[in-house]
């Protein structure tokens, strides 16, 4: 008999409305404030305001596809404003989108359900990832709509969407403004004496021609904030909480100025192979190196008051920098929060260096009219460390490396000249990613970078530091050289998981004793195909992504998993007979819905697993405050505790490379120190309760949607290690978080599940990364009959490469790892199934 955890009331919860109480009284810290003549925050006299704009009343809590939330309410906009007492005078405005909106998703409804009768449900949620449904365009704003409103005060509210499985378009609609937006936006910019546009999106748009528009007062970056996203820009838009956050990515002035334009994706018509010709000059590294203008620089952020940073001192020893700064409001009305960027510039040497790169940061406190803090900030020398292939090493090379203090890329101060006479070594490693066809990356040499009007004088002037190359130490990396085999040392005696935990044996010793099939069997997933909806292939917790195999006579339990990062994505309402049978119907999956019938058999039980939508990882990492990503981490963590998930399906951490990426919101920053800082705070607030824990995703170098399991990126080691593998490293090292999922795409012509120096070599060896490794669900598994250039990974290869699960699993994958034991050779060994399986139980120990 299935034991459910989920409540048999359908009232919401304590633990729902302390949630998102939490998360409306943090989320102004996500908020970026790009533009404010001083109109916000509004004031008490305002009390109407007209509304307009596809996000008004179809406000975007967050992205589609596994990483959406099935929350109990969503508040628009509308509903914030009108809940905190203020009238909204565009009703017939707005019914008329609504009535667009809805004829919209009739038609694609009905193209969906089409799908699904001719070739089945799966096939449903497939097309839906291909084909997200899109919200129409919005109608014309008249003069009549303007006239009829009776306000000074208007409000534009710009949404965007997208989503796993298909990457943006550079089309008016989607990356840029559709025609109607911006006859719109013009219209009222130049109608309303007070004039805001919201951006309700997770991701870049083009703001070229917004900023062309003269009325315009303010722009706010609300961003996607979770279900209570009307609410929480509400109280900002009237002053009763202050935005504070800063924008983890560079926004160009054209989509064409981004080094990867060209070739990106679709973008070239070729989805097969990715080349990062980019190299290392990813987001700000290069713009600044190059020196090309954005419209907004990376950590960029107005706020409702002025702030001063004055350098104090400047330290360094042969393992850390420290910096300490005072910040101080020096506005005379609104209290506010600054965030201090230090930024580091390495001499070129052999080796090409950014402009600049983010070395450390971090998030005053609220500070009052007049009121000050003081912070110190410091980060380890060895973080200015580049890589080289030549020498296999992290080295850093002599000469002089500067120091810059600010509050965003583009507006820092020299503050201290640091002198190295030699180069040395931080780590020596080996060399784990063979290019697998030759491709010539950019190079800024002889490139005139970024420069400003002091900077000359600020070098000549800054403190002068000096580190003695003898006192760098060198990290030696030592790699594991062969997996032993384990043999039955106790054959009249069948060990179990709790003699285990009692420490009377070892896991090893247990994982002697058990069969190949048995250890198969461990090694994947539960769902065998029986999944109706992609990720929900959980029999304990319906809706979530998918658990492991039980061996019961061993008392090896089950580890369930779900999916994020912007939440638990749960069934919300199910429903089970009286010996706790689960029934069909309640699953969701963005538009593949399989309804509940109104009522159930006799002495059927209704239960409900409704989850707080959070703010996505883009609003989350905007807000440059750990602390506050910690907490979140923690509503996490105290509803997979209640509805006994294991494993969240998160963070994704994969890096900004390109702004038509559809999984952007998902993802963090650009920036891969920022990136990997925001996964292990989120990390350390899941991991806060025991039992619970996260999963980095997608390792490694998953950076575009379309044909994402069988694109093959091409990446330089340098590259990998310095842009895509950074902030899994600082993640892993910093928060040892339980498990890693891989990517579907190949990297240099191996598919990242079957890479062994990835998941070995790097992820274990290097950063010393002790839990569990995971497939994307279906890596290994093949779908569909298309023939495409690159094959499926390999269910056997996984396992020689460490990759212990395989999610969320087929008798197939079971089938395969056993014909490739019994057939023995060296491609995979009873050694690495063994490894395998006790990387499984390891983790397990630790949840049960």
């Amino acid at each position: 008999m299935t034991t459910f955890y989920a409540p048999t009331s359908p009232e919401i919860s304590k633990r729902e409305q302390t949630h998102m109480e939490t998360i409306r009284a943090l989320a102004a810290n996500c908020m970026v404030l790009l533009e404010n003549d001083g109109t916000l925050p509004l004031s008490a006299q305002t009390k109407k305001v007209a509304l307009f704009g596809n996000g008004a009343r179809h406000t975007v809590k967050g992205g589609t596809g596994s990483g959406d939330v099935n929350s109990r309410v969503v508040v628009a906009i509308e509903q914030g404003l009108e809940k905190a007492g203020y009238t909204v005078t565009t009703k017939n405005w707005l019914g008329e989108y609504d009535q667009c909106v809805a004829q919209a998703k009739q038609t694609y409804t009905e193209k969906l359900e089409a799908v699904k009768k001719q070739y089945g449900s799966s096939a449903g949620v497939l097309y839906y990832l291909k084909n997200p449904f899109l919200e129409p365009h919005v109608q014309a704003v008249t003069t009549k709509d303007i006239h009829e409103s009776g306000t000074d005060t208007a409000v534009y509210v710009l949404a965007r969407n997208s989503g796993e499985g298909k990457d943006r378009n550079n089309t008016r609609g989607e990356f840029q403004l559709a025609e109607e937006e911006l006859e719109a936006i013009r219209l009222l910019a130049a109608s309303y004496k007070k004039f805001i546009l919201l951006l309700n999106i997770g991701g870049i748009i083009d703001t070229t021609e917004l900023l062309q528009i003269q009325g315009i007062n303010a722009i706010l970056m609300i961003g996607q904030l979770g279900n209570i996203t009307g609410f929480a820009v509400t109280d900002v838009l009237f002053g009763k909480t202050v935005p504070s956050g800063k924008l983890t990515d560079t926004w160009a002035s054209n989509y064409l100025d981004y080094p990867s334009s060209d070739t990106y994706s679709h973008m070239n018509g070729d989805v097969d192979d990715e080349y990062y010709s980019e190299g290392i000059y990813v987001g700000y590294r290069y713009f600044d190196t190059f020196n090309i203008t954005p419209n907004y620089c990376f950590g960029y952020g107005k706020a409702y008051t002025e702030f001063s940073i004055q350098t104090l001192d400047i330290t360094v020893n042969e393992e850390n920098i420290s910096v300490t700064v005072e910040v101080k409001n020096i506005g005379k009305i609104h209290p506010g929060r600054e965030v201090v960027q230090i930024y580091t510039s390495a001499p070129a040497g052999s080796l090409e260096k950014p402009y600049q790169e983010l070395s450390a940061f971090a998030k005053t406190q609220l500070l009052a009219p007049g009121g000050d803090e003081i912070l110190t900030i410091s980060f380890p020398v060895s973080s200015m460390a580049s890589y080289s292939e030549k020498e296999a090493a992290w080295v850093m090379e002599a000469g002089t490396y500067y120091i810059r203090v600010g509050n965003a890329s583009r507006n820092t101060k020299i503050e201290a000249a640091i002198h190295l006479s030699s180069t040395v070594k931080t780590v020596q490693l080996k060399n784990l990613f063979p290019m697998d066809e030759p491709m010539e990356e950019i190079s800024s040499r002889n490139i005139s970078s970024y420069s400003y009007a002091s900077e000359a004088f600020e070098k000549e002037n800054a403190k002068i530091l000096t580190l003695d190359p003898s006192e760098i130490l060198l990290q030696l990396i030592k790699y594991q050289s062969e997996r032993p085999t384990y043999l039955d040392q106790y054959p009249d005696v069948k060990i179990t998981i709790d003699e285990v935990k009692n420490k009377q044996f070892t896991s090893e010793e247990l994982i002697a004793q058990l069969t190949v099939q048995e250890m198969a069997e461990l090694c994947v997933g539960t769902s065998g195909g029986r999944a109706t909806v992609v990720a929900n292939a959980a029999i304990t917790v319906p809706g979530a992504g998918g658990e492991t195999a039980t061996l019961e006579d061993r008392g090896i339990r089950s580890i369930v998993l779900a999916d994020g990062p912007a939440g638990l994505r749960l069934t919300p309402h199910f429903r089970a007979t009286a010996d706790r049978e689960l029934l069909p119907g309640g699953e969701i999956m963005g538009f593949d819905y399989n309804p509940l019938p109104e009522a159930g058999p006799e002495g059927s039980v209704d239960y409900y697993q409704y989850c707080t939508a959070i703010p996505v990882a883009t609003s989350l990492a905007q807000s440059w405050d750990m602390n506050l990503i910690e907490h979140i981490g923690k509503i996490v963590g105290k509803e997979m505790q209640e509805f006994h998930v294991h494993l969240w399906l998160a963070p994704g951490m994969n890096i900004h490379r390109n702004p038509l990426c559809g999984r952007n919101f998902e993802y963090y920053s650009e920036d891969p120190l920022l990136t990997g800082k925001c996964a292990a705070a989120e990390t350390r607030g899941v991991q806060y309760y025991p039992g619970q824990g996260t999963t980095l995703k997608h390792f490694a170098a998953n950076n575009h949607e379309d044909n994402r399991m069988f694109t093959n990126a091409h990446v330089s080691e340098r590259t990998l290690r310095e842009i895509y593998l950074k902030g899994f490293e600082i993640a892993v090292k910093e928060s040892r978080p339980l498990s890693i999922m891989t990517s579907y795409n190949l990297i240099n012509g191996t598919h990242a599940a079957n890479h062994f120096d990835l998941i070995q070599s790097a992820a274990r060896d290097e950063w010393g990364f002790a839990g569990v490794v995971m497939t994307d669900w279906y890596t290994s598994n093949k779908l569909t009959d298309e023939i495409h250039k690159y094959p499926i990974s390999s269910s056997p290869l996984c396992i020689k490469a460490g990759n212990d699960l395989q999610m969320p699993g087929s008798q197939q994958n079971i089938d395969d790892i056993v014909s490739a034991i019994e057939a023995g050779g060296e491609s995979i060994t009873l050694a690495d199934l063994q490894f395998c399986v006790t990387n499984i139980l390891n983790v397990s120990l630790r949840i049960h």
